[in-house]
């Protein structure tokens, strides 16, 4: 196990922070499968600017998670990642 899980799983014992832990999961999530998803492919955050027409500095934003991003906006990503964007309640 990691330092980083370990540290995490002590942490999440603390209810405060694991409410905000999973409060935001889901932004952590959509910004894991955005760089995942440029790696997969080898690509730059200029390359899915230009293949999506996000500026590559609202990529940055989105990636870093200073901001999040509009359904319309992970759609956008997403196609440009050669991907389908899905939503699910569970």
């Amino acid at each position: 196990m990691s330092d980083f899980t370990e540290h995490l799983d002590r942490w999440l014992q603390d209810p405060e922070f694991a409410a905000e832990y999973e409060r935001l999961r889901p932004e952590y999530e959509a910004i894991r499968a955005i760089i995942g998803g440029r790696i997969e492919q080898n690509m730059t955050q200029k390359e899915l600017a230009e293949r999506t027409g996000i500026r590559q500095s609202n990529i940055s934003r989105i990636e870093s998670g200073v901001t999040s991003p509009t359904v319309t906006t992970l759609a956008r990503l997403a196609a440009g990642l050669g991907k389908k964007l899905k939503i699910e309640f569970v």
